[in-house]
């Protein structure tokens, strides 16, 4: 019989990050800086209003400036645009986050290019996503990747060296994610599969860590994953059960029952990824806020 898997909290990390910034914070104030962090929420979408209220609340425990903007669900393109050229001009706010994903009438990725890449907290400017593809580090990467990263640190799995198979090709998830595994000092040898992907379980089956991060409820199955691979599950979707609470429970892109056992680590649904992306926020908002102490933040803008 195989050992039961190395259950990777992502909470408990998410924990060690803030004992980090709470450090990091302290010194910046102590310069008169108190970092900032914007988030713009347009419309009333449950799920995109719960996660503003997470991020609003761990801005004030750490004891960051937070600006809550919450606009209409007709807000125009035109209307938004000026709300971020505000808070761009704001000397207070280091960082600009948009809630995604906005109503159809915003072009998400002009909002993005809007407020330029040294608020771009998000790591999704043009000007971020080239400095990742560069390893300059003086960019910000995405949340969600640079969470899966430390999850991996922070639970002893080697990624130098090692094969990592990426589920998804998203700008949010996938694709970022495998320009920073790729980073010389990071040093992963990497596969990007999606949907359209052949024989997609004979390569996920010589992952040694494998990130799911398609979308998809229960996807990666048992023959996905080979004896003692590391699983990192991004997913989070809504699944119907009469007999929870709210009438749903959450569940991951694994179909975690029957791949946890194959595993040697693997992260939970929720309790894994989840808490580590808002950790992550916290900590490109806080290298905004140093960063434009240095300068280097004003350069980036200009």
């Amino acid at each position: 019989m195989s050992n039961p898997p190395d259950l990777i909290d992502g909470r408990a990390v998410a924990e060690k990050v803030y004992a980090e910034l709470r450090g990091e914070i302290a010194a910046l104030k102590a310069e008169g800086i108190t970092p900032g962090l914007a988030v713009v929420l347009i419309g009333d979408d449950p799920a995109s209003r719960a996660y503003v209220r997470s991020k609003d609340k761990m801005c004030r425990e750490l004891g960051l400036h937070s600006v809550k903007l919450e606009l209409p669900a007709e807000t125009t393109q035109t209307d938004l645009l000026a709300h971020v050229e505000e808070l761009t001009r704001d000397p207070a706010i280091h960082g600009i986050l948009v809630q995604s994903p906005p109503p159809k009438q915003i072009d998400e990725g002009a909002i993005v290019r809007a407020l330029g890449p040294a608020k771009d907290v998000d790591g999704f400017h043009p000007l971020n996503i080239a400095k990742l593809a560069l390893g300059d580090a003086s960019g910000f990467v995405p949340c969600t990747p640079l969470g899966c990263l430390r999850l991996l640190r922070e639970s002893g799995v080697a990624v130098s060296g090692a094969h990592v198979v990426v589920l998804g090709r998203s700008m949010i998830v996938g694709k970022p994610l495998a320009l920073l595994l790729m980073q010389k000092g990071i040093d992963a040898t990497v596969t990007v599969v999606h949907s359209r992907t052949r024989h997609l379980a004979e390569i996920t089956h010589t992952a040694d860590v494998i990130v799911a991060a398609i979308g998809q409820a229960g996807f990666v199955r048992a023959e996905h994953v080979r004896e003692g691979a590391v699983v990192i599950d991004v997913g989070i979707n809504r699944v119907e059960d009469a007999a929870a609470p709210r009438g749903y429970r959450l569940v991951g892109d694994v179909a975690f029952d029957e791949v946890a056992p194959k595993t040697a680590a693997i992260t939970p649904v929720p309790g894994g990824v989840g808490p580590m992306t808002i950790a992550m926020l916290m900590a490109n908002t806080v290298k905004a806020a140093r960063l434009s102490s240095s300068g280097a933040g004003g350069a980036a803008s200009r």
